[in-house]
């Protein structure tokens, strides 16, 4: 796995081909898109245990919408307003986000404290076994800055395709 440290300076000299390549996928959207992400997916996480990383907790905050908020609320036995109040702040782009990384809901030992009730964004991260993943190369690209799993899956598939 590569170490998240060193992660931003890989992902932003790895950027130019990774958009390359994204512009590429954009346009002819393969059939099999889906199935080799998935299989991408599946060999990196045989390989990689995010409790060694936790990097997305620790730099980012997932978009929290209100089926979470409802949720993390019920979690808590707290009013939505009361958990927006305490934990969110709405961001440019019109989406609640946390109020500050790291995530105050994550542990020492990179543990999720709120894991059964965490945000969707949390489920699904980093979002590369996702159906129609045509649809997200620009998050990804991102993630790639950000997770370890997300670079070294978008590294295999340039190879792949």
């Amino acid at each position: 796995m590569v170490d998240p440290r060193n992660l931003k300076p890989l992902a932003a000299k790895a950027e130019p081909s990774t958009r390359k390549l994204f512009a590429k996928l954009k346009k002819t959207k393969p059939k099999n898109l889906d199935e080799v992400m998935s299989d991408l997916h599946h060999e990196a996480f045989a390989n990689i245990d995010c409790l060694e990383c936790a990097n997305c907790c620790k730099t980012t905050s997932p978009i929290f919408y209100q089926k979470d908020i409802e949720r993390l609320a019920h979690h808590f036995k707290i009013r939505p307003s009361e958990f927006i109040e305490k934990y969110l702040h709405i961001d440019e782009d019109k989406d609640y986000v946390l109020n500050a990384a790291p995530c105050p809901f994550l542990g020492a030992d990179n543990y999720c404290s709120v894991y059964d009730a965490r945000p969707t964004a949390c489920r699904e991260y980093p979002h590369t076994d996702r159906k129609r993943f045509y649809q997200i190369l620009d998050l990804t690209l991102k993630n790639t800055a950000v997770c370890p799993a997300a670079y070294e899956i978008v590294e295999r598939l340039k190879e792949r395709l």
